[in-house]
């Protein structure tokens, strides 16, 4: 019965969130607050693959920039050599104006559309699984992967500033077309956010299965007692590795969407400062549970959003405050503090407890003592 209902609710609570993002949320909104949102649900995506690896697996993920920016300008090369092609151009305009007539060669295989499509789903989680298998099979853990990884974060986002092909400190910008859809057309942006919205609404559905499944057990016990895993006959590193690769892959698909939607892809999206911002999100909203990233992610950004246009000073110090105070008081988010308030109401009862009826002793064991003799 337990399975059956727990079923049923989450039946329920995906239709919930399907009528909200795919009927409200374009009934209510207009185009600009549409494409905003449609801009944070590519935030949660990534939430959601933190969520796993970090919520569940104990993996502090520092890095997720990097593989969020492989996919943006994976799909971001593709675009400005379609805009370059529908202009009867050889190459995109920044590289015009940089004095670049020929495309390199790294670019000419995107120019494929099931090219780019496929490097986006495989090269982000090739480079996770090998910096995984290198770095889980050494036990490195804890600080130093997290360290690990942010170095990572950091190295690519300077190594795409020095590269003038890329776009350099700019990046790339000014995407005309979406597989041939305009995207100064409305309703092709509106057709970007049920794409982001659908691929989210997946990547949750991935991610439940996951948890619930064996292998999700695992996970929590690597988590809470990566040695008594290991004497049990199970590597680790596998099932880490697994964790860590799904959070890329989730990462690398927010970032190809995050380009078209937005419309460019920069440095200042790969580095440090935005893998740390994910990781607020997630934090805030609370890892260790399946919609906790997702809430944490969507509304930390549109706080920001709205905030920082009134108070875009104050904006900062307001969610450093909000994160301190999360982690140091609310350590599930804001996800975990119903429970917290439940617990709380239960160690204080309404009434004081009934004293319980202690018998009285027998009056007279002597005499019937006396009679049993007789």
């Amino acid at each position: 019965m337990r399975d059956l209902i727990g079923k049923w609710q989450t039946w329920a609570g995906f239709a919930v969130g399907a009528i909200v993002l795919f009927g409200i949320a374009p009934a209510v909104l207009s185009d600009f607050r549409l494409s905003l949102l449609a801009k944070f649900l590519c935030f949660a995506i990534v939430a959601v693959g933190i969520g796993l690896a970090w919520g569940r697996g104990g993996m502090l993920v520092l890095g997720q920039g990097v593989f969020f920016g492989l996919g943006g300008y994976i799909m971001g090369m593709h675009l400005k050599i379609a805009d370059a092609e529908l202009a009867k151009q050889a190459v995109p305009d920044f590289m015009q104006i940089a004095g670049v007539r020929e495309l390199p060669a790294y670019w000419e295989p995107f120019a494929s559309p099931l090219v780019t499509l496929l490097a986006i789903l495989l090269v982000p989680t090739a480079i996770a699984a090998l910096l995984g298998l290198g770095v889980f099979k050494r036990r490195v853990k804890g600080a130093y992967f997290a360290i690990l990884s942010q170095a990572l974060a950091a190295a690519l986002a300077i190594l795409l500033i020095g590269q003038t092909s890329v776009g350099g400190s700019n990046g790339l910008t000014n995407f005309r077309t979406f597989f041939g859809f305009a995207l100064k057309d409305p309703v092709n942006k509106q057709m970007l956010y049920f794409i982001a919205a659908a691929i989210l609404l997946i990547s949750v559905a991935v991610v439940r299965q996951l948890m619930q499944s064996r292998y999700g057990e695992l996970l929590v016990a690597v988590r809470d007692g990566e040695e008594r895993v290991r004497f049990l006959g199970y590597d680790p590193a596998n099932i880490k590795v697994v964790a860590y690769v799904v959070a890329a892959l989730f990462a690398s698909i927010a970032g190809a969407l995050f380009a078209p939607i937005v419309g460019f892809i920069a440095p200042s999206q790969v580095g440090i400062l935005p893998s740390i911002a994910f990781l607020i999100g997630v934090a805030i909203g609370g890892r260790t549970t399946l919609l906790g990233p997702v809430l944490g992610a969507i509304g930390v950004a549109w706080a920001q959003t709205l905030l920082s246009e009134r108070f875009p000073s104050e904006w900062t110090y307001a969610q450093g405050l909000l994160f301190i105070v999360v982690v140091g008081f609310f350590p599930a988010g804001l996800a975990g503090l119903g429970v917290f308030l439940r617990r709380r109401r239960r160690g204080r009862p309404d009434a004081e407890p009934e004293p319980v009826a202690i018998p009285d002793p027998d009056p007279e064991p002597e005499q019937e003592k006396a009679e049993a003799k007789a």
